[in-house]
């Protein structure tokens, strides 16, 4: 999980920014992206036969990714398959580079 990430410093991105750069990161990077509603983007990222769901709440402020839910990545409450936090860390450095544009 990535907690409260900070939005790039010196910017001010209204939400309706910080929910497209959401969106687009996800997008680029193979997840498929759609907005809950204000304030919440859900991600899933379906590799082979390993699926990960992340909701991503946001503000003009800044963001989180939490584990939402998965399929054959072995989670057990505690544990989960170590690509899982590769994907989710590929996906902060790339909302980072869409939010800083």
């Amino acid at each position: 999980n990535v907690t409260e990430a900070a939005l790039p410093s010196g910017k001010q991105l209204s939400m309706k920014d910080v929910e497209a750069g959401i969106l687009r990161a996800g997008e680029k990077l193979g997840w498929t992206m759609r907005a809950l509603k204000p304030g919440e983007v859900q991600g899933t990222l379906a590799l082979r036969t390993h699926i990960a769901v992340v909701t991503i709440p946001y503000s003009q402020k800044g963001y989180s990714i939490v584990y939402k839910s998965s399929e054959n990545l072995n989670y057990d409450g505690n544990q989960i398959h170590s690509n899982y936090n590769g994907w989710v860390q590929n996906l902060e450095r790339r909302i980072n580079v869409e939010l800083a544009n």
